[in-house]
């Protein structure tokens, strides 16, 4: 970074409010402020003190400027006197807003420590010093010092509305009694000397350098009490071009295109075959010194380099350079005679662009095509310092801050011509007066008058009419009697004579010509600034989409599930005939009260003998909830997914709902139904009812202090259990039991009953045009679009029985130890390398090795001596017993028939056997032999590799960081820098000091941390330094947000469980998933390895916290935002965290899935915006997202699981009451199938046919669907497609309804009794307008509330007829609008009543 960026990003102001910008006087006045003692009761002895001044406008309750910060000064007392801090800073500023309401602020910052040992910084009081009088002059201040009177609180307290003009006395103000600073304020007229270099409103210390100034005379170091100003040296720049990419004419061609689309959006109008043309290119040409620009920008005209080769006459302004001439020249020289030799001095360029309308393709332009829209195009820097004579700049463009303060526009990727490899460039020469061959004072005189008698250069040009093609710049572009071009011409003339004069007080950037000419300029955003500006950098979005307005994460509230039971219900259900719960002595266990919360005691669970713990989940019955009466018709099976700590996930087989006598909860509408286990055919099971399922949870296999974590999964988490219906796939509703029942705080066996209450929750879409205006607003959002409804009610019975465990060897009982391991070096005693290397019980340790024949050791070698001897065979190892003594006796007889062989005369045969057999055996040794030489390279250099292998196993979890340190030692005497290598992204070398020691706090590691121990290469690898058999410990992380494919089995509609009525989980036998090596290698020069590391990570299964399914369109984006819960309600979230609220972070397990959140500021709430890509239907997408409270990223606080349902998208538009009927198109799979249909809204969804069907492999067929939406506005109804035979969901269906409420002719009013009764009946009469006789059908939209005599009627043309009504009592108090649709004999509505029924 450059000393002019440096300069440039360090010192940002904040403007001034817009009305007082419009409103500025040209004079400024300039400000001298000693801040010398600060004194008061309020002062702490020996706390430290920082003032802080700021400029604030009291009218617009508005601070702006830039805010100047003292150095920290301890404070002392010295009796008699109160506490003191002496500081004694002088403050330099200058500002034309001469308004009474312009004040300067002191806030006083007093530096307080912390919990943690970190320290803090507290506004203990604030005071405003006046500027100007009433009368908008300057404050008449004493010569001797004034005494600040200091309010309490803070000076964002001004912001407040409440604050009205004049401060001072507002009632909310409270003085700080015997406190006050001692100051003074003076005008400076020195400053006025240096109000080119110096911005308005911009608080400066005099020890602050300023670029253009030299130095400070004397000790004292303030360089603005007497200001002498730098010698300046004149530049010329010659042969300036401009080269834009990848060509002048695409680029002005795509430029005009966006500029017309910005004023067609602007206008919000359809295109008009109005375009625009390019009247006129300017470039400004300044100097800036970081803070501002030195003087105004000169502003010179650039034409097409085409037009100059033409000659004298060029074209109009507006037209587009051919392929002759691809730059932008200047014709003229740039005489720049502020230049100051300083880093920071810098030459500013920046191309504008001067629009106007072009008329209609094929028309004239219009009259008022004078009416200039200037645009900023591109900009570059240059600094003098390089000693460059030619020089070539990369142009700027894009959403980064520039010295000019304007919008600049960036260049989209082109169509044609791919992404454009460079913004543009440009190019000019550089002379200054000390080169020799600079001509004298006296040529550039004349020249100079030569240049500026001539007329200017749009005079020069001719009006063209168009010819040939329509072009898009005017005809009528530019003449000597218009009135924006003799402006034009006044700007290029004052090119020539610039103002030098540095007594006269030049045009500030703020107030420059093209401000006036209607650009607007940036509003930088000083929250988020590009240290680096590129040319490359495009106007990023910000990463939320502002108009999701976020939902909340509400779980399902499982503290009010359980249901105290009478003794009665308890008999039903002990004769239902469910399996029996037996402790570990055999005996039943009795049904108890869950125990308080608040009685809870982790003591009692580590002190328990009985630390085996049997989770048994029982599922009894389900009921149907009294709401539930008119959504739909009732599951005849279900079935239940849910995960239950690190075990895998749950998919129940269907259980069908056996209908009982017995109501098992007091005034329940409907009796609960016995869940009894369906068969693979469709038979009910012979077994008991219900569904038992048991977790075996045993020390055993759990990992080293994982039964503290399972305790604490118990006493803080909930159980969530969808429930779905087994015949439509489709989801019943959810429901969330608490697990602290399951404690059994010392005693044998524990057991309870719940009933839970079974609910929905829809994710409604917010009418985006009605919360626009609020979205936008920040912190306007609330959680909407959330809706629960109860469903039914879920009985569930909870066990947990206590087994003894057995002692495991080497483990020791006790409390939770660290997570941090060091994995120690190989040449450590007690380690032993892989390999063949064995210690069967060596005294002393000492190693023993085996030798084994190479046959043995490797099958390639075996494979190839066999294949020479095909009648031979691989010798069995010795046996001992019956088969020793067989092959003992076929030995004997082989020996007595060769001695047979010998008598016969058979000895040469037989001699010339043996040799042959000894040339076979010659030729294997030669073959073993060449083998060996072939391998001992490779077999020595495994070897020496696993004699310096150490190996650790990391149990991973998703989301969950795993910290160890390796213990390197260098085994060298002398010194190496070792590079570490690791073949997996999921471990990595801990950096950064600060994560190393986060992470050693954490796991509770007493070794040490040093800081800067690693350096990075150029390829990022990190290096250590080690001296001669110098140790030290590396620092690991191991962390994936992938979850493990075990984990990621899709629970729900995918697939059905088909287990016995019992299943058994052990965490020893299905809690792994698969194992993965890591292999680290550390390197010195040269490649050669000192130390290896295998990192072996067995993943494990993660803890659920909450769930959410969410059905969305298929093959489109979901985008979602969800509202974070406070932090301290998160289950095991500390009370009184030091250091206020937490941020939170996020990360998901799924790569391609958008995920991210943003601190909004302390107090506001936090929200996740998610972004998900949808697949086909009916696919279901299953991704978990980390929730975490601290930085590094240690531990995830919670883990949240999403499931996203693909579905087909069907629009609808219908009214309420009235029939619409549609068709849906079935394509068929590859084999037949038997399917049906069906609805989450039956009453208001009717498919034909209703039943099942034979669905044609690869076949098309029609589905009818009728829609009868009850009530108006827009919602969604799912339709399943589902094979009857295998319970395969085949296709799916997302029906979005936009329902309008039909026009009502009449409304009556009725009262009725709440409460019960047996309800009234009303009459209401109809008549048929018409003169033919009709038929009508009835319906409403509260089939629970009113009832009709007849459902349909006929009445002649003319007639009346009496409609009988029968109204229902209700159990609650209110009114009810119950709409009455009378449709004719196609089911089209006729006409509405509604009737408003009060019930009292």
């Amino acid at each position: 970074m450059s000393e002019w960026e440096k300069v440039f990003e360090q010192n940002v102001a904040v403007p001034p409010p817009p009305q007082r910008r419009r409103a500025r006087r040209p004079g400024a006045t300039a400000f001298r402020c000693v801040l010398k003692l600060l004194e008061g009761a309020a002062l702490a002895q020996g706390a430290e003190y920082q003032l802080r001044l700021s400029l604030f406008d009291a009218t617009y309750h508005h601070f702006f400027g830039r805010t100047w910060r003292s150095s920290w000064r301890a404070a002392r007392a010295v009796p008699p006197h109160p506490a003191r801090a002496a500081f004694n800073e002088v403050v330099y500023f200058h500002t034309s807003l001469n308004h009474p309401s312009i004040t300067a602020v002191v806030e006083v910052v007093m530096m307080a420590g912390k919990g943690d040992g970190g320290s803090q910084h507290l506004s203990c009081g604030f005071g405003l010093i006046p500027l100007f009088s009433s009368s908008s002059e300057v404050t008449h201040l004493a010569t001797e010092d004034r005494a600040l009177k200091l309010y309490h609180g803070t000076p964002r307290a001004l912001l407040h509305p409440r604050f009205q003009d004049p401060t001072e006395k507002n009632k909310y103000l409270t003085v700080m009694e015997k406190s006050h600073l001692q100051y003074s304020l003076k005008p400076h007229q020195p400053l006025e000397t240096i109000f080119h270099l110096l911005p308005e409103n911009f608080l400066i210390s005099g020890l602050q350098a300023i670029p253009g100034l030299q130095p400070a005379r004397g000790d004292t170091g303030d360089c603005l009490q007497k200001p002498r100003l730098m010698k300046p040296v004149t530049y010329y720049l010659e042969r300036l071009s401009i080269r834009l990419y990848p060509s002048l004419e695409e680029f002005e061609e795509e430029l005009l295109d966006l500029v017309n689309s910005d004023r067609l959006l602007q206008a919000n109008a359809a295109p008009d075959g109005d375009g625009m043309a390019v009247r006129e290119r300017r470039l400004h040409v300044g100097v800036h010194n970081g803070l501002r620009f030195v003087q105004a920008p000169q502003v010179a005209v650039l034409v097409p380099e085409a037009e100059v080769t033409r000659g004298g006459c060029p074209a109009a302004p507006g037209s587009r350079a051919s392929a002759a001439g691809q730059t932008l020249v200047l014709r003229s020289r740039i005489h720049l005679s502020e230049m100051v030799p300083h880093p920071a001095f810098v030459v500013c360029f920046q191309l504008e662009y001067v629009f106007c309308s072009s008329g209609r393709a094929g028309g004239k332009p219009p009259p008022g095509c004078e009416a200039a829209d200037p645009r900023s195009v591109r900009w570059a820097v240059w600094s003098p310092s390089t000693g460059e004579r030619e020089v070539v700049l990369p142009l700027r463009g894009g959403a980064c801050r520039g010295p000019c303060q304007t919008l600049v526009y960036h260049a989209l990727p082109s169509s044609r011509q791919g992404k454009h490899v460079e913004s543009g460039t440009v190019q000019f020469h550089v002379s200054t007066d000390s080169e020799e061959h600079l001509v004298t004072a006296a040529e550039i005189l004349r020249k100079d008058r030569d240049e500026s008698e001539k007329p200017p250069t749009p005079s020069l040009r001719k009006v063209q009419q168009p010819s040939g093609k329509q072009r898009r710049e005017p005809a009528c572009a530019m003449s000597q009697q218009g009135g924006d071009a003799g402006a034009a011409f006044l700007l290029v003339s004052e090119l020539s004579v610039p103002p030098r004069g540095r007594g006269r007080s030049p045009v500030p950037c703020g107030r420059s010509f093209w401000q006036e000419g209607g650009i607007t300029h940036l509003e930088a955003d000083l929250s988020s600034l590009d240290p680096e500006p590129r040319a490359e950098d495009q106007l990023r979005a910000l990463p939320f989409a502002p108009l999701q307005v976020p939902i909340a994460a509400v779980g399902l509230q499982a503290g009010s599930s359980h249901t105290l039971l009478s003794r009665a219900s308890l008999a039903r259900l002990h004769a239902a005939g469910f399996p029996e719960i037996l402790d570990h002595n055999q005996e039943p266990v009795e049904i108890s009260e869950p125990v308080d919360p608040a009685s809870f005691s982790p003591r009692l669970e580590e002190a328990d003998p009985l630390q085996g713990n049997e989770i048994i989940l029982q599922f009894l019955a389900f009921g149907r909830d009294t709401w539930d009466g008119a959504e739909g018709t009732w599951p005849r099976t279900i079935f239940l997914t849910f995960q239950f700590y690190r075990f895998p996930p749950v998919t129940t087989p269907r259980l069908q709902l056996v209908s009982t006598d017995v109501r098992l909860a007091a005034g329940q509408a409907a009796p609960s139904q016995i869940l009894v286990r369906v068969n693979k055919d469709g038979t009910l099971g012979t077994g008991p009812p219900g569904w038992q399922l048991k977790y075996m949870v045993d020390p055993a296999f759990l990992r080293p202090g994982e039964q503290r974590w399972f305790v604490r999964y118990l006493a803080e988490h909930s159980l969530q259990i969808d429930v779905w219906d087994g015949d439509s796939l489709l989801l019943v509703g959810s429901a969330a039991v608490r697990l602290e029942p399951l404690l059994r705080q010392g005693r044998a066996a524990v057991r309870t009953h719940h009933e839970l209450e079974v609910a929905t929750t829809e994710y409604d879409e917010p009418e985006v045009p009605v919360l626009a205006r609020e979205a936008l607003r920040h912190g306007a959002l609330r959680p909407l679009g959330v809706r629960v409804a109860v469903r039914g009610r879920l009985h569930l019975c909870l066990a947990n029985v206590g087994h003894p465990c057995e002692d495991i060897p080497g483990q020791l009982p006790s409390p939770l130890p660290s997570r941090s391991r060091v994995v120690p070096t190989p040449d450590s005693a007690g380690s032993v390398p892989a390999g063949s290397w064995l210690s069967p019980n060596a005294a002393g340790g000492g190693r023993v090795s085996r030798a084994r024949r190479l046959v043995e050791v490797d099958g390639e070698l075996a494979a190839v001596l066999h294949s020479r001897r095909p009648e031979a065979r691989l010798a069995p190892p010795a046996v001992s017993g019956e088969a020793a003594a067989a092959h003992r006796r076929k030995l004997r007889r082989m020996a007595l028939v060769r001695q047979q062989e010998d008598a016969s005369g058979r000895t040469a045969a037989l001699v010339s056997g043996w040799q042959e057999q000894r040339a076979r055996r010659v030729r294997d040794l030669q073959i073993i032999d060449s083998y060996r030489e072939h391998t001992k390279g490779e077999s020595i250099s495994r070897m020496l590799s696993q004699a310096i292998t150490a190996t650790h196993t990391v149990h991973a979890v998703l989301g969950t960081a795993e910290f160890f340190e390796f213990a390197l030692k260098n085994p060298y005497g002398v010194q190496h820098t070792v590079t570490i290598e690791v073949d997996r992204a999921e471990l990595s070398v801990i950096l950064d000091p600060r994560e190393w020691r986060h992470f050693k706090e954490l796991t509770k590691s007493v070794t040490p941390v040093e800081e800067e121990m690693f350096h990075l290469r150029d390829d990022l690898k990190p290096q250590v330094y080690l001296r001669p058999k110098e140790t030290v410990r590396i620092p690991f992380k191991y962390q994936t947000f992938s979850a493990d494919p075990a984990v990621m089995v899709v629970q729900g509609p995918a697939a059905l469980s088909t287990g016995a009525d019992t299943a058994t989980h052990s965490l020893g036998k299905s809690g792994a998933g698969r194992t993965t090596h890591i292999q680290v290698s550390f390197q010195v020069s040269g490649g050669k390895p000192i130390a290896l590391l295998q990192v072996k990570v067995e993943p494990q299964p993660h803890v659920v916290d909450q769930t959410f399914r969410f059905y969305h369109p298929e093959l489109t984006f979901l985008k979602k935002t969800i509202r974070l819960p406070p932090w301290h309600t998160l289950p095991g979230m500390p009370v009184g965290v030091p250091g206020g609220e937490p941020e939170m972070f996020v990360r998901c397990s799924d790569p391609d899935i958008i995920c991210e959140t943003k601190n909004m500021g302390p107090g506001e709430p936090q929200d996740i915006f998610l972004k998900v890509a949808g697949g086909p239907s009916p696919q279901i997408k299953k991704f978990f997202v980390a929730i975490y409270t601290d930085a590094w990223l240690a531990a995830p606080a919670q883990i949240w699981q999403f499931y996203l349902h693909s579905l087909q998208r069907l629009d609808v538009s219908c009214t309420a009451g009235q029939l619409a009927r549609l068709s849906l198109l079935l394509r068929g799979t590859p084999a037949p199938r038997r399917v049906r249909a069906f609805t989450s809204h039956p009453q208001e969804l009717e498919v034909d046919p209703d039943g099942a069907f034979l669905l044609p492999a690869n076949g098309i067929q029609d589905l009818s669907v009728g829609v009868r939406p009850r009530r108006a506005g827009s919602r969604f109804i799912y339709l399943n497609l589902v094979d009857v035979e295998s319970h395969q969901l085949v296709s799916s269906w997302l029906l979005c309804l936009s329902c309008r409420q039909p026009l009502i002719s009449k409304t009556f009013e009725i009262s009725l009794p709440a409460g019960g009764g047996r309800g009234c009946n009303k009459l209401i009469t109809y008549t048929n307008p018409y003169p033919s006789p009709r038929l009508y059908f009835l319906c409403t939209n509260r089939p629970d509330l009113l009832q009709f005599k007849e459902d349909s009627f006929q009445v002649a043309g003319g007639e009346v007829y009496t409609i009988g009504l029968r109204f229902a009592p209700s159990q609650t108090v209110g009114e009810e609008e119950i709409l009455i649709h009378i449709n004719d004999h196609e089911d089209k509505n006729e006409e509405t009543f509604c009737v408003k029924v009060l019930y009292q």
